[in-house]
């Protein structure tokens, strides 16, 4: 009951003064007040964690959306904002700010363009007369969800593994 009345003193405080609601509802004062500071002790918090978020948007939306969680990081860090990287981290996570890459995708071998197919030195005839003079080899990517290749080596038919001529 005596929780109503202090939320609705709390409404009118504007109005009128506290000590005035006070003695017209019947109630003490200082449990109103102390209410008022626990409030207000819990708001400090979200208070801060408001101010970081709008900084971590700043930041982030300086960089075009680019920097992640360790730019960010050690962005604040740069402007004197001392800021644990994991609440860094939490706090992106909660609002969905992500940081994105600029970075093209560039492979390792690039095929010459003006080159023709490799000759077919054996004419795809693969008997040998002995093991060791006609290998042929060839390599595949079976899709397994990585990478993951797959290589073999003929030596010639009618020879056991391991014998040379």
């Amino acid at each position: 009951m005596s929780e109503v009345v202090y939320r609705f003193i709390g409404a009118e405080e504007a109005v009128c003064p506290v000590a005035l609601l006070c003695r017209v509802l019947g109630v003490v004062r200082s449990p109103f007040y102390a209410r008022l500071e626990v409030e207000q002790a819990r708001s400090v918090p979200a208070r801060a964690e408001e101010v970081l978020v709008h900084e971590i948007t700043v930041v982030h939306l300086a960089s075009n959306g680019a920097y992640g969680v360790p730019r960010v990081h050690a962005e604040l860090r740069g402007l004197g904002r001392p800021v644990n990287r994991k609440r860094v981290e939490r706090i992106m996570q909660e609002r969905g700010i992500a940081g994105g890459t600029r970075r093209r995708r560039r492979s390792l071998t690039r095929p010459d363009r003006q080159a023709g197919p490799a000759p077919d030195l054996t004419g795809r005839d693969f008997t040998a007369v002995r093991p060791g003079t006609r290998l042929v080899g060839d390599i595949t990517y079976p899709a397994t969800g990585g990478w993951l290749a797959v290589s073999g080596v003929l030596v010639g038919p009618g020879y056991p593994r391991g014998v040379r001529g």
